[in-house]
């Protein structure tokens, strides 16, 4: 296939990253997953690999430990989802984004598998983790990255037998698959976690946090606690470098430096270096030079990206009442502004009040807006809805691209504007921004 007939093929799956109201528990099914990974030779067996669910800061974890096992000198494979602006994101190699000449090679080769299925067909996100899995095969990876794409027990991603499983925090997200309590969404992330492995976990409230220590006793598996055996101190941070010190499970860090920013984001290195450190259990030692650069050169584009100064504009992919929150309290540490100028286009099924309740008291002027995925975007008409009479300054825009215009027209330079609200939105604002 070229990669536009590769694209095409792609959107003839059900894709339920662009859709709602649909069953969870029947939609989702490991039975089918491996049945497609089976007719490929179950290449995810031929490399070790570390999983990465939860709810918040799992790709930024997922991207910290892929940018450690680089500079340590593996080749290291990373698969996340969802993308901002193409599909080749989802699938690197030590920064080295998948080609769309394999793209379309590999899917032909799914293609003849998939046509034996026609009784029980894949989705889209099961078919493009069955090309991470055969593109980290064909390249001989030695250790690959792979973040849960949603929940964890039913993802496609759990077929693999990870060196090291990692739950980063659990907050409420999709309640309407996952469950609607903290025990029944942990228990779904937990899912992950295999007999007789070793478990990295981030700090959680204690309701997620009893639910996976119950679930590595069961298992026999050993839990290693961010916060408690991997203990993390902020040091400083300005607009552009968050400095820290880790102690770990066999080294301290007294000094590090990376640009990812916010106090979310060191707990989320503490977890990265928390998982490459228990990879010792499995004989692989990481020296502590490859640590610090690994954290150094990690990169996470679209969480609290600085894509423009004077006026700062910010973009970063919030999309739950958690991660407002986080995002808030980041934003208002590290930059200096007079007004905040909030560009905000939220998904359906998302916490929108949640979300609003967060970032509405720090805005000055809001701009509602919506992303070009008709299946997920919540109309700002319906977003206002939701806001209290007399909610600041409340602007109307029907695309990504007018919301940003008005942004910086109301825009001095000494304010900020933040595009937040759903990674469709931040997508498409990255795209706009370097056009």
């Amino acid at each position: 296939m070229t990669y536009e007939e590769a694209l095409r093929y792609l959107d003839s799956f059900v894709n339920y990253e662009r859709r709602d109201g649909y069953d969870y528990k029947s939609s989702f099914r490991l039975d089918r997953m491996l049945r497609l990974a089976s007719g490929l030779g179950n290449p995810q067996k031929k490399y070790r690999s570390v999983h990465v669910a939860g709810t918040k800061g799992k790709g930024s974890t997922s991207a910290i430990v892929h940018s450690i096992l680089k500079e340590a000198g593996y080749k290291a494979g990373l698969y996340t989802s969802p993308h901002l602006a193409s599909f080749r994101e989802r699938i690197n190699i030590g920064g080295e984004l998948i080609s769309a000449e394999d793209v379309g090679r590999i899917l032909e080769r799914i293609k003849s598998v998939v046509e034996t299925m026609k009784d029980d067909i894949p989705t889209f996100f099961e078919v493009y983790t069955a090309l991470a899995y055969l593109y980290f095969k064909e390249k001989k990876v030695d250790l690959a990255v792979f973040e849960v794409g949603l929940g964890g027990r039913l993802d496609a991603t759990n077929i693999l037998e990870p060196l090291v499983s990692v739950i980063t925090p659990i907050s409420y997200e999709h309640t309407d698959r996952l469950g609607d309590t903290l025990t029944q969404i942990a228990g779904e992330k937990a899912g992950i976690i295999k007999t007789g492995s070793v478990c990295v976990v981030a700090p959680q409230t204690e309701e997620a946090l009893s639910v996976i220590i119950k679930v590595c006793n069961d298992k026999g598996a050993k839990a290693i606690l961010v916060g408690k055996d991997i203990k993390f101190k902020e040091l400083d941070f300005n607009d552009s470098i968050e400095t820290f010190a880790i102690s770990g499970l066999f080294n301290n860090y007294p000094r590090l430096e990376m640009s990812l920013l916010g106090a979310h984001q060191v707990a989320n290195a503490a977890t990265a270096i928390g998982a490459v450190e228990a990879l010792h259990f499995s004989s692989i030692d990481i020296n502590k030079g490859s640590v610090s650069s690994g954290v150094r050169n990690a990169r996470w584009p679209g969480r609290l990206e600085v894509i423009s100064k004077r006026p700062y504009i910010i973009v970063d992919g919030a999309q739950n009442r958690a991660s407002a929150n986080a995002l808030v309290k980041a934003v208002e540490r590290a930059f200096k502004y007079n007004r905040l100028i909030l560009v905000l286009g939220v998904s359906k099924d998302k916490d929108i009040k949640g979300i609003l309740e967060e970032l509405v008291p720090a805005a000055d002027k809001i701009i509602l807006t919506k992303s070009k995925v008709p299946e997920r975007a919540a109309l700002p008409a319906k977003i206002k809805e939701l806001m209290s009479p007399g909610d600041k300054d409340i602007y109307l825009t029907n695309t990504v691209e007018e919301a940003i215009a008005r942004a910086r027209s109301f825009a001095d330079p000494e304010d900020l504007i933040l595009i937040t609200g759903s990674l469709f939105v931040v997508g498409e604002a990255m795209q706009a921004s370097y056009a």
